[in-house]
């Protein structure tokens, strides 16, 4: 059974006719530990009525390209090949979003989604439960703690929400069913096509192509799965001391599929926990996992201006970097420099070049990359909505929450102020030679130096 924190039922009673239940799918793109599916069966189940999924595939999507809609794709076929095993119709409509879900839903006798926390995800949400006439249910699958069980604010940093989330989890490791099918509707959408090839659609469909998709990730939850299973068997013992280190490449490489709703955060954390690896290094990385990742979630969810400067960074260090905006700045550079990685520093070109090429920044690296754009920009508003533009752009988990979360940290949120200095004020600073005294850097370099050709 699904964890009653998880379901927010948003309207309605059901209606005395309906044709099926329906799962849109929107941010969970799995079948496997998916609680939205596996409430969405169950009030099949109850109701004697088949299941349906739908899927809509909007063509624009902010800041979104043809390297995140390939990755989505290869996903959302492989989630249409399991539906089929199972005999569970998947319907998959281009579009636009609210009118689409409207349309699959319009003989469904409930209609169950996922949660999604970013503002364009709620507003469709909310826009689709305005349009329905049967009920309507959102269940929270792609956390381990639902956000609202974990805290009723938003949290200031790690600290203070690690020991909410560490008192709740257990909770919440709600067991999901696998999903299963009560045979054919008698009746599906009229105009829906029953049979889509989703690449095929992918080609017809007018995404911005001005970034190429990648061959470093391919996207899907059987994909995510043979990753996370390598990573265990070949680096998570040695997680606790390497993840921060550039060149050992001891990371598991899961936030795209995190991103994509392909893997479940719960079934990550329980594959990490069971495995043989030592305590220390299993908490080093379920720490990013449960508190780090979550306090990201728990920042986009309480505050809806995270991706402007003005309310995703705090008073403190908007105040401290405006104080020391005429401060002389050695280097400078324009958007088109910082995006052809034409800058002085190698470190930063090879992290901004492994971003472009693989889809993918090392996360200390791209802590380091984010500091040196505030420091080669002139004004802080400016390196802000760079760093978010170009993160997005061409990182495959860009426009997430961590990713939202991870710019603004980078100007102080979720951090303390330190001793003052120049440019950065009391804001946290990294530099070269930071790097140069932790790891053999130059060996990252020629690394993405082989990457990029």
């Amino acid at each position: 059974m699904v964890h009653e924190a998880r379901i927010r039922h948003m309207i309605g009673v059901p209606p005395p006719e309906g044709a099926y239940v329906l799962y849109w799918m929107q941010q969970a793109q799995r079948t496997e530990h998916n609680h939205a599916l596996a409430f969405a069966v169950q009030i099949a189940d109850e109701l004697a009525l088949p299941i349906v999924v739908g899927f809509v595939l909007i063509p624009d999507f902010p800041e979104a390209n043809l390297r995140h809609y390939q990755f989505m794709i290869e996903g959302i076929a492989d989630v249409q090949a399991s539906l089929e095993r199972v005999d569970i119709p998947f319907l998959i409509l281009p579009g636009e979003m609210v009118a689409s879900v409207v349309k699959l839903s319009e003989k469904a006798a409930w209609v169950v989604t996922d949660v999604g926390y970013l503002k364009i995800q709620r507003e469709w949400r909310d826009q689709v439960a305005k349009s329905l006439t049967c009920p309507f249910t959102a269940v929270e699958t792609d956390v381990i703690v639902p956000v609202s069980a974990a805290s009723d604010k938003a949290e200031t940093a790690a600290r203070t929400l690690r020991p909410k989330v560490l008192k709740l989890k257990d909770q919440f490791f709600d067991s999901v069913s696998p999903p299963h099918g009560r045979g054919r509707p008698h009746s599906l959408p009229e105009g829906v096509d029953k049979s889509v090839d989703p690449l095929r659609l992918l080609s017809k469909i007018p995404v911005e192509t001005s970034v190429p998709a990648v061959s470093a990730f391919k996207g899907g939850q059987q994909a995510a799965k043979i990753r996370l299973n390598r990573f265990i068997g070949e680096s998570l013992e040695n997680y606790e001391n390497a993840a921060r280190d550039p060149v050992a490449q001891c990371q598991s490489d899961m936030s795209p599929y995190l991103h994509f709703g392909q893997i479940s955060p719960a079934a990550v954390y329980q594959e990490i926990s069971g495995s043989e690896a030592s305590d220390g290094a299993k908490w080093a990385y379920l720490e990013q996992l449960l508190v780090r990742r979550e306090l990201s979630i728990n920042f986009v969810y309480y505050n809806p201006g995270y991706d402007r400067y003005e309310t995703a960074v705090p008073k403190w260090a908007r105040n401290s970097l405006q104080a020391h905006r005429s401060d002389f700045r050695p280097h400078l550079y324009t958007e088109d420099q910082l995006e052809k990685a034409e800058t002085h520093d190698p470190y930063w070109n090879a992290a901004q070049r492994e971003m472009a090429a693989t889809g993918k920044m090392h996360n200390y690296m791209r802590m380091y990359w984010g500091k040196k754009i505030i420091e080669w920009t002139e004004d802080p508003v400016e390196a802000f909505n760079l760093m978010l533009s170009l993160n997005n752009k061409y990182e495959l988990d860009g426009r997430d929450p961590n990713s939202f979360a991870g710019v603004a940290w980078c100007f102080g949120r979720h951090d303390r102020g330190w001793q003052e200095r120049q440019i950065f004020g009391k804001v946290r600073y990294m530099n070269a030679r930071g790097l140069e005294r932790k790891f053999k850097i130059t060996e990252y370099v020629k690394r993405v130096d082989s990457l990029a050709k």
